[in-house]
């Protein structure tokens, strides 16, 4: 199996990890009074010492360019990567409503997942979205991440391999 293909192998999203949430919330605050906005990416399961397949929420993409105020964020998709799989959203409510706006509903069709954290962003100030904009489940997992240097261990000629060109 590659190395791309071992990386988004399940779509199954097992939950969020710990210290990514924590990251999540201390970024709504300190953006506060205006609005937090990013994608979230995932990790393998596997390589984070789990004995279970799918992708653990790890990573919060902040999208230059992205504009922000006390009533909503706006990401400019121009902006966003080609070679990004977002699992889906993040952003805050400054207001503390743990419910999606109309607008919100709008932006939940990239990924499968939309948190939305809320004033005054504690450790619960926060709830999980589907696609449809339903309530869902997001686990919290406690998780060692990997170190960017781990994380990031391979080398041009093993991308050149997997794409077929070496």
């Amino acid at each position: 199996m590659g190395l791309f293909d071992a990386l988004f192998r399940s779509s199954e999203i097992l939950g969020i990890a710990e210290e990514t949430l924590e990251f999540v919330i201390e970024s709504a605050e300190a953006t506060h009074p205006n609005e937090y906005m990013g994608m979230l990416r995932g990790t393998e399961a596997s390589r984070l010492g789990l004995d279970r397949e799918g992708l653990v929420i790890t990573d919060v993409l902040v999208i230059p360019g992205t504009e922000s105020n006390s009533v909503s964020a706006t990401v400019r998709t121009s902006q966003i990567p080609n070679d990004v799989k977002s699992l889906g959203s993040v952003h805050s409510h400054p207001n503390g409503v743990l419910r999606p706006s109309a607008a919100d509903l709008e932006t939940f069709t990239r990924g499968s997942v939309h948190v939305i954290v809320g004033a005054p962003y504690g450790r619960h100030d926060w709830q999980a979205f589907d696609s449809e904009g339903q309530p869902t489940t997001l686990n919290v997992i406690d998780v060692e991440l990997p170190d960017a240097e781990d994380f990031f261990d391979f080398s041009q000629r093993d991308i050149d391999e997997e794409l077929g060109w070496g």
